[in-house]
């Protein structure tokens, strides 16, 4: 008996989470049942967060996370509870499989078999955000090695696991060539350890525009946390749709399993919603807890149902469905089904699915670093990129020297263009007199100065080297 965690969550979440349970609990699950209220609620009664804490000690104690869909009310500071589950527990790796079910529910690409694997702890998602001028908002893009190493070496382990040939990873480092090239770099590094597997790298617009014409291309994908959120919700509707795709989210010591939709209010309480995406979560998460015959039981049944053109609305059409049922119609009918296997689908076999074991990551031995400049953004209302360089200039020190201006990452000094449009956000490069070497002293002496000379200085950004590269981005157009 394994105890579980469940949250109902709101809008359709506490139907289509009764008719999972139902269906789960009819095919034999052996599970205890603590049940959390988390969501909409939690968040109107003042806490941010939108979870209490006896909540999160449920979860944790439990290790097991069962949650339907919840409605982030908008505005007004409230964070994801999505995204601050994932980051406080750990959950670094969001697993998304996305398989048509051809011709039983319409689809383009009627092969289409592949499992998204999306970093889930960092990147964007960090929501480090602040408004530093009048007209310049930012968000601070965090990827870490630790980060890269665990999810591709996730993503290389699940395809060994299943049986799956390929690992594709998409990234965008032509363009961001620090964050994204590091997930790259990595990628590549541990795709050597794997030479049974073929592995290949995409950039990201091209390698979306890829899976969206030509999915059965790609097998496992890996990817940073927002272009696999975008991505995963992609492939799902292309598969016919994305009210039938779960996931799982897998840490070291907890797990989360969900639907990817979601909570629908205006589809609440109408016996509609379709359950089979949190049936789909809550069949991984049955795998994973090492429940592999009742997940096995519960997906060729839920296959057979499909087959009889047993269907919610969502799915429905006169050319392959039967019948158009409700939420706990449909449950009803899989239930029914417990046993059988499908004819048109292949059935399931679930036998090597346990959860993956793999090691902690261990810190590498750290680099030898070096303070080579400084970057000072500065709030400045001017429009002239001249004018402002020569206020800057007073603010040198006699080891650093201004070398650069850029307005939104376009140098626009020296030799800027008068065509390109600046804000009222700009970036002042400080670099070292050529044979000398500076310490944080100068910076604070440099922003000492910028005080005196009324320049509104609103961060900055040491510039660093490390074992003797650069490990900063030029300026565009540099």
């Amino acid at each position: 008996m394994t105890k579980i965690t469940v949250a109902k969550g709101d809008g359709i979440g506490p139907e289509i989470m009764e008719a999972t349970l139902d269906i789960i609990i009819a095919a034999g699950a052996k599970i205890e049942i603590d049940e959390i209220e988390v969501g909409e609620k939690i968040y109107l009664s003042g806490n941010t967060s939108g979870i209490s804490d006896a909540s999160w000690e449920t979860i944790r104690k439990n290790k097991i996370f069962l949650k339907a869909p919840i409605t982030t009310p908008q505005g007004g500071g409230y964070k994801s509870l999505n995204v601050t589950t994932r980051k406080f527990l750990g959950l670094y790796s969001n697993v998304r499989p996305c398989r048509s079910l051809h011709p039983l529910v319409s689809t383009k690409h009627p092969v289409m078999d592949i499992v998204i694997i999306r970093e889930n702890e960092e990147d964007l998602y960090a929501g480090i955000e602040h408004q530093q001028t009048d007209e310049v908002v930012q968000c601070l893009k965090l990827i870490s090695r630790p980060g890269c190493e665990k999810i591709v070496r996730y993503a290389f382990e699940y395809a060994k696991q299943q049986n799956r040939k390929k690992v594709t990873c998409f990234t965008k480092d032509n363009i961001m060539k620090q964050t994204d090239g590091l997930f790259h770099q990595v990628f590549d590094e541990i795709a050597k350890e794997y030479p049974e597997i073929e592995n290949e790298h995409w950039i990201i617009d091209i390698g979306a525009a890829k899976m969206a014409d030509t999915p059965e291309a790609f097998d496992v994908i890996v990817m940073p946390n927002l272009y696999g959120d975008v991505l995963s919700d992609i492939a799902a509707q292309i598969t016919g749709s994305v009210g039938l795709a779960g996931s799982a989210n897998i840490g070291e010591e907890c797990s989360m399993f969900e639907a990817i939709h979601g909570s629908a209010p205006r589809r609440a309480g109408m016996n509609l919603a379709n359950p089979s995406g949190l049936l789909q979560g809550a069949i991984m998460m049955l795998n994973h807890i090492g429940q592999t015959d009742v997940a096995e039981k519960v997906q060729n049944a839920w296959l057979k149902t499909l087959e009889d053109g047993i269907h919610t609305y969502d799915i429905y059409n006169e050319t392959t469905s039967r019948e158009k049922v409700g939420t706990k119609e449909f449950a009803q009918a899989v239930i029914a089904n417990l046993g059988q296997q499908p004819v048109i689908f292949q059935p399931v076999s679930y036998a090597n699915n346990a959860a993956l074991q793999l090691p902690r990551y261990q810190r590498k031995a750290p680099k030898q670093k070096e303070l080579v400049g400084v970057d000072v953004f500065v709030h400045w209302l001017g429009n002239d990129p001249n004018k402002l360089a020569e206020k800057v200039s007073k603010i040198e020190n006699q080891n650093l020297r201004l070398s650069m201006i850029t307005n939104r990452g376009i140098k626009v000094w020296p030799d800027g263009f008068k065509e390109t449009f600046c804000t009222d956000h700009w970036r002042c490069r400080f670099k070292p007199v050529e044979g000398t070497t500076i310490g944080k002293q100068e910076i604070i002496t440099l922003l000492q100065k910028a005080i005196a000379e009324d320049i509104d200085t609103i961060k900055t950004e040491n510039l660093y080297s490390f074992d003797g590269k650069a490990a900063y981005s030029l300026g565009q157009g540099q």
